[in-house]
């Protein structure tokens, strides 16, 4: 019985380090973020989160597409740096709802401020690399179960 009990006690041990890193991990990565400026002032995209780290970034917000005047074109975002130098473009599709959901999710170096316009049609150059999306809950956990059994 005394063995149950020990085995039951790492288990919980167990859980509550994965509990407690994950916790961590997501606090560390959200507060590197820092905001970044708006240098436009385009009505029809509102941004309710822009912020950027060292090495990448998210802009999410809404864009109204009010009569279906803007159906088909793409919202231009363009990333500069401290010194207003551009950094690389990114361009989102608008489609034929009234409003929709704007999420990008970049990686780039030294991003500062970013500007938004609207464009009907892309151009063509260097349009930067985009990460798929933020990792989940579950994921990070399961990272961590991994790295702790490769050092284990």
């Amino acid at each position: 019985m005394d063995r149950v009990k020990t085995l039951f006690k790492y288990a919980l041990w167990l859980v509550l380090f994965i509990i407690f890193s994950n916790f961590l991990i997501n606090v560390g990565l959200n507060s590197t973020y820092k905001s970044i400026e708006r240098k436009d002032n385009v009505e029809q995209v509102n941004i309710y989160q822009a912020e950027a780290t060292l090495v990448n970034g998210r802009i999410r917000g809404l864009i109204k597409n009010t009569n279906g005047e803007l159906s088909g074109k793409y919202v231009k975002i363009d990333f500069y740096s401290k010194r207003d130098v551009l950094l690389g473009s990114n361009y989102v599709q608008i489609g034929n709802e009234e409003e929709q959901s704007l999420e990008v999710l970049f990686k780039q170096d030294d991003v500062k401020s970013y500007e938004i316009s609207i464009v009907a049609q892309k151009e063509p150059g260097e349009e930067i690399s985009i990460i798929p999306e933020d990792l989940t809950t579950s994921e990070i956990v399961v990272a961590t179960v991994i790295t702790l059994l490769i050092f284990w």
